[in-house]
């Protein structure tokens, strides 16, 4: 799995960029099943978090979260991720 964590507008420090690897670990079951993670951080009005992620059978899937504070938009987004992996998840097993 290809991660790429870019953070636009601010600058990321080191004690959220772990807090953000730490959170990812919740994504490992998926990993072999993953080719691109994409994270995206942005500061505007307020922080908004966004993924990327590409799957190896070609499917891509996006997501979004915003709030004031950066840890709870990158809790958000990764809750929203796990639940989007999972169900894709879902998806292939049934097909198989």
């Amino acid at each position: 799995m290809n991660l790429e964590i870019k953070s636009l507008q601010f600058s990321l420090g080191d004690d959220a960029r772990e807090y953000l690897h730490k959170k990812l670990d919740r994504l490992r079951n998926a990993e072999n099943m993953i080719v691109d993670l994409i994270v995206t951080l942005k500061k505007e009005k307020d922080f908004v978090a966004e993924a990327s992620v590409n799957f190896r059978w070609g499917i891509s899937i996006h997501v979004s979260e915003n709030d004031f504070e950066l840890t709870k938009a990158m809790d958000k987004m990764i809750d929203k991720l796990e639940a989007k992996i999972t169900k894709e998840k879902e998806k292939i097993k049934e097909k198989r």
